[in-house]
């Protein structure tokens, strides 16, 4: 039965959609069978693994709207094993879109559910803000993967992550777990993350990855050519990372 890890955290700019691409992509080199579900009205999960978002007929918004199967929406990407559930601005609009359907919380979890024993992983990339589709992620995931930036505000509005998880647990998901946190954007010149590492560890109750996420610029050109980092550079520190990442995540029997 596949793993389905969501990717959150309500703060942009912290790493989350470039961890969902390279977690995916380095889970399927591993020869495990990935499906990437890109959640994020903004679609940079789906361009940076090479799939045209505007050119698209079936994405997450048809699918949570009933308008498509969950076979239907799925997109082979170029990397073998590993499926897409695309999306794109139309995305943006489904929130109100979903307001007087019954159960929303649960559209995604209930279509997830048909395909989920076909996979080994499920990865959801989640919009950077604490909303309807953040909930039906948290409601279909085992797990949520929060990716910390290494820098001042880092601890900023993780007590509101934790506190919606939380909820959800109570409320929505009760089997719903921490997967941990993993840290993104980590320069070894600085003392700032240094210290953001430790204080993050010491005011934190879960399980930290071992393995950090340099800042590297391969990592951030990679996805303007639609491209996940170890086919961009298979070689670079970014995508032994990922790689490393990858490896820890599969290692993971406690969940």
């Amino acid at each position: 039965m596949g793993r389905v890890i969501a990717i959150a955290n309500q703060k942009g700019g912290v790493g989350k959609t470039t961890t969902a691409i390279n977690l995916s992509a380095c889970l399927a080199e591993a020869k495990k069978k990935v499906l990437a579900i890109d959640l994020d009205p903004q679609g940079n999960t789906t361009s940076g693994l090479g799939v045209d978002k505007n050119e698209l007929e079936n994405t997450v918004y048809e699918l949570m709207l009933g308008e498509c199967t969950i076979k239907e929406s799925l997109t082979k990407t170029e990397i073998e094993s590993l499926y897409l559930i695309p999306s794109n601005v139309n995305l943006a609009g489904a929130e109100i879109e979903l307001l007087g359907i019954n159960d929303k919380e649960y559209i995604l979890r209930n279509a997830v559910d048909y395909i989920k024993d076909d996979y080994d992983f499920i990865i959801i990339d989640c919009p950077p803000s604490l909303n309807m589709l953040t909930v039906n992620a948290m409601t279909t995931a085992d797990t949520i993967l929060v990716p910390i930036q290494c820098e001042y505000y880092a601890l900023e509005g993780l007590s509101q992550l934790i506190h919606t998880i939380d909820l959800v647990q109570q409320r929505l998901n009760p089997h719903l777990r921490m997967e941990g946190v993993v840290f993104t954007m980590y320069d070894a010149r600085t003392n700032l993350s240094l210290q953001v590492v430790e204080n993050v560890k010491n005011n934190l109750n879960t399980t930290i990855y071992k393995t950090i996420i340099p800042r590297n610029i391969r990592l951030a050109e990679a996805p303007s050519h639609g491209l996940p980092i170890n086919l961009y550079d298979s070689k670079s520190a970014g995508a032994e990372s990922y790689r490393l990442l990858a490896q820890e995540v599969i290692g993971r029997k406690d969940i």
